[in-house]
């Protein structure tokens, strides 16, 4: 986030300075409002410019293993900008080359979902997905498994049977 506003304000300086040389040297002169208009402009559009293709920018720098399973549209009353068209701010993937699964326990997969957000952290979180329950446990440190593997004690989410987190595991060959 720091770069992204030193890339701001640096746009804003260059724009500003081409302005001026542009007054100081153009036959008919400039008027001394465009040097701060110029600037302003300039770094309002690139903060559109970078809030509306953050998404795809990550997506494509994501490996082709991953697939993105959700995504968040956000619309702020202080952008008016994003009431008639709301960015995506945060989303979620699954790498479907690491998903695990055990033949003692058909029908649950281990996967871990990588959440990424803009202008924060990026966090993991180890899920089981059971296929054919279409349920949900989040996997934490000290979580209990039997013999055959199946996880004991857990706290299941149920989910509907469309839910793209579900879609995307239980596709998966």
């Amino acid at each position: 986030m720091l770069m992204e506003l030193i890339a701001t304000f640096a746009l804003g300086v260059a724009a500003a300075g081409a302005v001026m040389i542009l007054r100081r040297f153009s036959p008919a002169r400039l008027p001394r409002w465009a040097t701060p208009a110029a600037a302003g402009l300039a770094m309002i559009g690139f903060t559109l410019w970078s809030e509306y293709t953050w998404f795809s920018r990550t997506e494509i720098a994501l490996p082709e293993s991953f697939e993105i399973v959700t995504r968040h549209e956000h619309s702020s009353i202080f952008r008016p900008w994003t009431q008639v068209r709301p960015f995506i701010d945060r989303f979620s993937a699954i790498d479907k080359n690491a998903l695990r699964r055990n033949e003692q326990v058909p029908g649950q997969i281990m996967a871990e979902v990588l959440m990424v957000t803009r202008h924060s952290g990026n966090a993991r979180l180890p899920v089981l997905i059971d296929c054919p329950g279409t349920r949900r446990a989040d996997l934490s440190d000290g979580m209990k498994f039997n013999e055959a593997g199946a996880l004991l004690d857990a706290d299941w989410y149920q989910l509907e049977s469309d839910d793209p987190l579900l879609k995307t595991v239980c596709t998966t060959d």
